[in-house]
């Protein structure tokens, strides 16, 4: 789950981290008052979606001009070259704030993050402007080659960190955190003398690092990216951006941060999922996958790329699936109209073959299947399993193994 910058900054700033002064707004009205409320001379407008880039991205009113807008300009490496208006907005007067506001609530917001469908803003950020003497990076995530919390820190910051790592790594200061102490001041310090911070300002970044670690801790978060984080004229640190990514599985003890959550920056095919307990991510390709267990469902997606297709979605239906959590599954998969065939992958452990094949069998009796779907059935009552698919009257292609179905799905949807 992810929260909205405005959301972001809201929870940074309980824990005692400098942020702008802003407010967010869903009309121009509102964000006249609250520009005027700022008392700044500079007014900074921003879109509110889930996805990076908003400062190079496009405000477009229809999806046709949003995809011509991303091949032409967004999908291309270096600067976009673009003329519409940005997602990120820099005005004089609360009068500019309002028409800047309302250029974008309503609108298409496209960036290289969104692809070319864009995404629908609904909300703007009404910001005050700051004196920005440097920029920098800094983020805290799990590192899952130590399995410790990581802090990296870098002097580019308004850049890609990737694109950092990958030119200029040297560049990019990395400190791992002993779980039962956090951050120690020593290795606050070290990344605030890494960094190029003052030190008459050592005290402030000592506090700003360690309360940007407890906000990860305590709020069961996978990334807390401030980007860019700069150094004001006065030299305080500010968090000028934030992005903050939440664990789901830690979501049940955060009742705060579940309030956070907004549909309509989800896909939907997710949100069902859901609802039955499914793991569903979509994806790009042509080649829904239905598989129990989340190693199986990565090993299915990368034999599909091995004989050349590509996966439509990860969703692994769990080891302990009943016909209904099953159906509503495969529902899910053919709601995607990218879909030209269907692999149902399926070892049957704690899941019986039986029960899969009868949730197919339902869910098939209630929509109207167009693909081909391609079944591996192996494990516990996999022939029971077989003999209802058999006779159920779906035409179903059998696959001997998981390479056999992969490549049978390939062929399939190149039909």
């Amino acid at each position: 789950m992810n929260a909205h910058e405005y959301q972001a900054k809201k929870l940074l700033a309980g824990f005692g981290v400098d942020v702008p002064k802003g407010a967010m707004v869903t009309n121009a009205s509102d964000a006249v008052t609250e520009a005027g409320k700022l008392g700044s001379d500079v007014v900074v407008v921003k879109c509110q979606i889930h996805a990076g880039g908003r400062g190079a991205g496009a405000i477009v009113s229809n999806e046709d001009e949003a995809a011509d807008v991303f091949h032409a300009n967004l999908a291309k490496e270096g600067l976009p070259s673009h003329d519409k208006p940005r997602g990120v907005q820099l005005v004089k007067s609360v009068e500019d704030a309002g028409k800047a506001a309302d250029s974008m609530l309503g609108s298409l917001l496209v960036t290289r993050q969104t692809g070319p469908s864009g995404r629908r803003v609904g909300r703007v950020l009404i910001e005050e402007g700051c004196d920005i003497a440097r920029e920098l990076y800094l983020s805290v995530l799990l590192d899952r080659g130590s399995g410790r919390v990581t802090v990296l820190a870098s002097t580019e910051g308004g850049m890609d960190i990737e694109k950092v790592a990958e030119e200029t790594p040297e560049k990019i200061f990395k400190t791992q955190i002993d779980p039962s102490v956090g951050l120690h001041d020593y290795q606050a310090r070290n990344l605030a003398f890494a960094l190029g911070l003052p030190s008459e300002n050592l005290a402030q970044a000592v506090a700003f690092l360690k309360s940007i670690c407890r906000a990860y801790v305590e709020l069961d978060a996978s990334l807390v990216e401030i980007n860019p984080l700069v150094v004001t004229g006065e030299g305080n640190l500010l968090a000028l951006d934030a992005k903050i990514s939440f664990d789901d599985n830690a979501l049940y003890r955060q009742a705060a941060v579940r309030e956070l959550r907004d549909p309509d920056e989800e896909d939907p095919r997710e949100q069902q999922a859901a609802e039955f307990n499914l793991s569903y991510i979509a994806l790009d390709g042509d080649i829904g996958c239905m598989v129990n267990g989340a190693g199986l469902a990565m090993a299915t997606m990368d034999i599909i790329h091995h004989h050349g297709g590509e996966p439509a979605n990860f969703l692994d239906v769990g080891g302990g699936a009943n016909a209904e959590k099953v159906a509503a599954a495969f529902k899910i998969i053919l709601a995607d109209e990218n879909v030209k065939a269907v692999f149902i992958n399926i070892f049957g452990g704690i899941m019986q073959c039986d029960v899969l094949a009868t949730g197919v069998v339902e869910a098939a009796g209630q929509v109207d299947l167009q693909v081909p779907l391609i079944v591996r059935l192996e494990g516990t009552n996999v022939e029971e399993g077989r003999r209802i698919l058999a006779e159920s009257g779906i035409d179903v292609i059998t696959a001997a193994d998981m390479s056999d179905g992969a490549a049978k799905a390939v062929e399939a949807a190149a039909r």
